[in-house]
């Protein structure tokens, strides 16, 4: 036995990454851990992924379903994407290869709403999971398993799987044994009981899973770095973006709508996420929370100066420099982060009970308040819905924000109509640019259209935005939302034909 692995049961169990990448075969569905880089196998995936290129070479078929918490990371969605393994993927992607072949149709992808994966694996439509591959810090004398830095899924794969291969990474600290909370009380209807939450620093479960021994045909031991991406730190657009926000939240606190500690925080990934973080050390808010989907930069530097208190999460999407930070300081943050599986961390009930305060990114809104967050032209898939479907819907405040242009200022990001709608209006209060802010909570759709183009919109686009809406108001077939079907893309398409939109 090694110092990670306490049970002796589990010993005769280790392999090597190639012996336990050969118990997957062929038309298998496999759960991986891992959710924004954080916790999935590395060396498993990458020996499936030398088999099925040997595989293809060969002339034989090999591919896979796979699920997961979210994205993951190169060794496992990049390296399977490149060998052509994967027949089916769910929930959520972001790697680069694997959104190509997406696109070339030579992938099938089931985005979805996070909180909805477990209760979806639990119903049975999706089939059977053959094989679960989790990451774990490490296996207890008692053969529990300890998480490591990603919850995800896992509690669920590890259910539902007919066998479990472990990779006990002796990189992941230590200390992150006891951070976590699991909680194995949620079920389908009608036995479904209310979760008892009441509170984002409050633990209803374990720090460990559960796994029977019998279950588990492999054990392989790595040491390997969970592979997150540096942030581009924030520009002058997302300092802006963070100046309006902060700026409104401040304006709620005054107006008696938001407590003085606010309401528990839930931010999506991005410099411009950070960068509202990051202005909240400075901003006249003290012993905040978060009830979130991650852990990342800006939140570590809110536990570090003390105004935010707790981090509820079910990941770390951390820049190399924080995670290493993280990692070499774990045991002072470990009592400050509570990491629980997906399916409490999203789920609708503790999002309205909790009253959070949402604030995600998009690629378009257009003047009505819907909000596109995935396609490009309303076909092509860039990453996913991820979770900010469960927080938007369900937050007692929900945001959206976005630079008011992208490729260079050549594509306005609010435009007559979305390609493609992921959050409808009523699911949107607010949305934020780094020209202004639009509070849109009890606007009717043309008050907003006049709100959107005058505080969010580019100085570039608002003209050619006013003048859409004015011809509307004459040539729509109704007027409680006015449209002109037939430039419903044409913003786009003028990008895609010549380069760009001005002139």
């Amino acid at each position: 036995m090694t110092d990670r692995i306490a049970h002796g049961g589990f010993a005769p169990k280790r392999r090597t990454a190639q012996d336990a990448a050969a118990l997957i075969q062929h038309g298998m569905t496999v759960g991986m851990s891992g959710f924004t880089g954080s916790g999935y196998p590395k060396a498993v995936p990458l020996a499936l992924a030398e088999r099925m290129t040997a595989a293809h070479q060969a002339g034989d078929p090999f591919r896979v379903k796979i699920w997961t918490g979210a994205s993951t990371g190169p060794e496992l969605d990049g390296a399977l994407a490149k060998a052509d393994g994967v027949e089916f993927r769910l929930p959520y992607n972001s790697d680069p290869i694997a959104r190509e072949r997406i696109n070339r149709g030579e992938m099938n992808y089931f985005d979805m709403h996070l909180s909805q994966v477990a209760p979806m694996a639990w119903q049975g439509f999706l089939g059977d999971l053959d094989i679960a591959v989790i990451e774990v810090t490490g296996i207890t004398a008692d053969g529990d398993l300890i998480p490591s830095a990603s919850v995800g899924n896992n509690k669920t794969w590890i259910d539902r799987a007919k066998g479990v291969i472990l990779e006990v990474n002796r990189w992941q600290n230590p200390a992150l044994e006891g951070m976590h909370d699991i909680y194995y009380g949620t079920a389908l209807p009608p036995h479904r009981v209310p979760i008892p939450l009441v509170r984002a620093d409050q633990r209803i479960g374990q720090p460990t899973f559960r796994c029977d021994p019998a279950k588990v045909i492999a054990v392989v031991e790595t040491d390997a770095p969970d592979r997150n991406a540096p942030f581009s730190p924030p520009d002058a657009a997302a300092h802006a973006i963070a100046g309006h926000l902060l700026d409104f939240l401040g304006h709620e606190v005054r107006k008696g709508r938001l407590p003085a500690s606010l309401l528990p925080l839930q931010s999506g990934v991005g410099n411009i996420a950070n960068a509202v973080l990051t202005g909240l050390i400075d901003a006249p808010f003290d012993n905040m929370v978060a009830y979130t989907e991650v852990i990342q930069d800006g939140m570590l530097d809110l536990l570090e100066t003390g105004k935010l208190r707790m981090a509820s999460a079910t990941a770390f999407s951390l820049s190399p420099e924080a995670a290493a930070r993280l990692n070499a300081d774990m045991g002072r943050f470990r009592d400050k982060m509570i990491l629980r599986p997906q399916e409490i961390s999203n789920h609708p009930e503790l999002i309205r009970r909790l009253g959070c305060i949402a604030m995600n990114g998009l690629i378009e809104a257009d003047i009505y308040g819907n909000v596109n967050s995935t396609h490009l032209m309303g076909s092509r898939i860039q990453n996913g819905i991820g979770g900010s479907g469960d927080f938007a819907r369900n937050a007692y405040l929900s945001v959206f924000m976005t630079p008011s242009t992208a490729k260079g200022g050549a594509i306005s990001a609010i435009v007559p109509h979305c390609s493609h709608v992921d959050h409808i209006n009523q699911d949107v209060q607010v949305i934020v640019t780094e020209q202004g802010l639009a509070d849109l909570r009890g606007l009717a759709p043309r008050q907003r259209a006049e709100v959107i183009i005058a505080n969010c919109a580019h100085p570039d686009f608002r003209p050619m935005l006013a003048d859409y809406y004015a011809r509307a108001l004459k040539g729509s077939f109704g007027l409680q939302s006015p449209m002109l079907p037939g430039e419903a893309l044409a913003w786009h398409q003028r990008y895609i034909e010549t380069g760009t939109m001005r002139g």
